[in-house]
């Protein structure tokens, strides 16, 4: 069996090497996650020196390329403004470098003009961040380093090359960023029903470590949340800019929609969790009828979980949902606080999940019945 941590052996630089072991871990998980990204814009950059270069006769398009690169970057968000202010900052700043070289020379000075001009006719433009940075990058590159006449009209082409290739690379895109928003909702959500499952446990058992623990395991979630809201993000970049991808448009925008009320189930379970815990060391008795409860839901969102899992709107759990929510207005009052709050956490965590599967705010919050006074 191999040694927990805890068990191995300090030395010096053993907590520095372990934290350079996770980050390790990270960085090559990010590679993964970013791979097809990255090949693309490798090949985009290859694609787009070779139509320039060799089909148009072109001696050296480093901008053709740089477009490219530029263009697609390494993320799905905004990738066609994206590609379109790279290919015109690129254009207005070659151009622009291009046209008075021949006039004025290359010098410090120079470099002062071609700036302020190609900025100005970005800005005029009414371009962003993006098209004015390129748009002066590239007349200081044009004039520092490639200061000669007359490739003019070679250049501005090989930057239109540039962006019309990243143009078509974009949208060529896997299915991956299609599935991984439901997958990260089944994700979140699978933390959710593990939470309430070991709540209900810490309570029955009235385990006050546990339930710390749980508090803290609780404490660490966000990231999920984050993680989902990115994927929902991708996930419509990608149909936004891949018209071989706009069929899945409503199904990710069905999923964006539900990440509010994923987020709020997994923050109400998370102060529900904070209640046990409060509960378990206080030594505040909480129902046997509420513990029950909370149990049954965790099973319920196991249903949730199943259906998203499987690639389907989590309709099947609605019922078991709608059972957990009128069997909380039927169970006895408590004269304990914590008790109360345990039971108006696990109400609330319900209609969040029933919006889940489809109901909305209004629809949800009616099927709750009233709890008796």
């Amino acid at each position: 069996m191999e040694p927990r941590t805890s068990d191995v052996p300090f030395f010096p630089g053993a907590a520095v090497l372990r934290r350079g072991r996770l980050s390790f871990r990270a960085r090559r998980a990010r590679l993964r996650a970013k791979g097809w990204q990255v090949g693309q814009a490798a090949v985009a950059a290859g694609v787009a020196w070779l139509v320039a270069h060799d089909l148009l006769g072109h001696d050296a398009p480093l901008f053709a390329p740089i477009a490219a690169v530029l263009g697609l970057g390494t993320t799905y968000g905004q990738r066609l403004k994206r590609i379109a202010e790279v290919t015109a900052g690129v254009a207005i700043g070659v151009l622009m470098a291009d046209l008075l070289v021949a006039w004025i020379g290359a010098g410090w000075w120079q470099i002062v003009v071609v700036v302020g001009l190609a900025v100005s006719v970005a800005v005029m433009g009414g371009g962003g961040a993006l098209l004015v940075n390129q748009a002066a990058v590239q007349s200081i590159f044009v004039l520092a380093l490639l200061p000669t006449t007359g490739a003019s009209f070679t250049r501005w082409i090989d930057a239109v090359i540039g962006g019309a290739v990243a143009l078509v690379a974009a949208t060529v895109v896997p299915s991956a960023p299609l599935r991984r928003p439901r997958e990260q909702a089944a994700r979140v959500l699978r933390k959710v029903a593990v939470l309430l499952g070991h709540a209900a446990q810490a309570l029955r058992e009235e385990d006050a470590e546990r339930a710390r623990a749980l508090l803290v395991e609780a404490r660490s979630t966000d990231v999920l949340v984050r993680e989902l809201r990115a994927a929902a993000d991708e996930g419509m970049a990608v149909v936004s800019s891949s018209p071989f991808r706009v069929r899945h448009r409503h199904d990710i925008r069905r999923m964006a929609d539900l990440v509010d009320p994923m987020d709020r189930a997994l923050r109400s379970t998370r102060v529900l969790v904070r209640q046990v815990s409060v509960a378990t060391y206080r030594a505040r008795v909480v129902p046997d009828e509420y513990v029950a409860l909370v149990d049954e839901l965790a099973l319920a969102v196991d249903v949730v979980v199943a259906e998203l899992a499987a690639d389907r709107m989590a309709v099947a759990a609605r019922p078991a949902l709608l059972a957990v929510a009128q069997a909380s207005g039927s169970v006895p009052r408590s004269d304990e606080m914590t008790a109360e709050v345990v039971l108006a956490l696990l109400r609330s965590v319900v209609v969040d999940l029933l919006m889940v599967t489809g109901l909305d705010q209004l629809e949800a919050t009616e099927s709750l019945p009233p709890t008796p006074r």
